[in-house]
């Protein structure tokens, strides 16, 4: 049993004023590029996930219908109407980053920070590294082309991106990783969106655990992609005993490292930015494992 509550945002929670300021100063046009693709219901998801919909709650037509005043006691005289909905679907539709308590390892289900389901997790999610404790993210954001960096307009299905061709891409576009960054890795697999039968031809390349492990050790506090499942599938080197999901145990659960997936980061890709100021910011939804963001890069 556990004595103290653990943490729950992890490092992305700690970034420097003095971080984000500098981060801020990477604008220089003012130019912002959107990283997130348009959500519709029957949208392509991974297989775990229920359908995204989007159901009309109130329409004019029907008010008008049923002769209903949502303003009475108060006249409406002009046939005021309104639109309403009902959204339902996964945090985990289309662009999204994932909360810390999204991956579970061992037989106490343990999640970051030593968080666990006999203590932790309740009828309406979990209570700790839940959406509501994630932190905005307004940081350097560093993209790492790797379907330009092989001459393909998206990498073959299962493609494993190591560390070292990670070194050779950033030195190949002239930058860096650093602590309190967030970097973002295409494939190209947007760039097929929303096509399900070449998107199926194409999955799931990605960085393997050399790259995560990459990543932690320069300190960032976040990674993406353009596919949904971030890391290379299936892993190259699942371990032993066998892990079918390295880099995510790795990032989320080990390390607090937030990972997005699902990016569209075609239109960066092809503006050739490679360093910007990123900014997403999720919705703290008590329980939810992660949260859809709709983030930016700003030059």
């Amino acid at each position: 049993m556990t004595t103290t509550r653990p943490p729950a945002a992890g490092p992305a929670a700690d970034v420097p004023d003095a971080v984000r300021a500098r981060a801020a100063g990477l604008v220089r046009t003012g130019r912002s590029f959107s990283l997130a693709a348009t959500r519709f219901p029957g949208m392509p998801l991974f297989p775990g996930h229920p359908q995204f919909q989007v159901l009309s709650y109130r329409t004019p037509q029907g008010l008008h219908q049923a002769g209903e005043n949502l303003w009475a006691p108060h006249p409406n005289e002009v046939g005021l109407g309104c639109m309403t909905e009902v959204v339902s679907g996964t945090v985990h539709s289309g662009a999204h980053v994932d909360a810390l308590a999204h991956i579970t390892i061992g037989d106490e289900h343990r999640w970051y920070g030593g968080a666990n389901a006999a203590e932790h997790l309740g009828d309406f999610g979990p209570t700790v590294g839940d959406a509501s404790s994630m932190p905005a993210m307004f940081t350097r954001g560093v993209l790492l082309d790797l379907a330009a960096h092989r001459g393909v307009d998206c990498l073959p299905a299962g493609a494993a991106v190591d560390a070292a061709e990670v070194e050779d891409i950033c030195a190949a576009q002239g930058v860096t990783i650093g602590q309190w960054d967030v970097v973002l890795f295409r494939t190209g697999y947007m760039g097929l969106w929303p096509d399900r039968a070449r998107m199926a031809e194409h999955l799931t390349p990605g960085p393997d655990i050399s790259v995560a492990r990459m990543l932690t050790e320069r300190g960032v506090i976040a990674a993406g992609s353009d596919t949904e499942t971030f890391e290379v599938q299936p892993a190259p080197d699942p371990g032993s005993p066998a892990n079918p999901q390295p880099v995510h145990v790795h990032l989320l659960v080990d390390n607090g490292v937030y990972i997005m997936e699902s990016l569209d980061l075609e239109e960066l890709a092809a503006a050739r930015v490679y360093e910007f100021l990123f900014v997403a910011l999720p919705l703290k939804i008590a329980g939810a494992t992660g949260s859809m963001v709709d983030p930016l890069a700003v030059v």
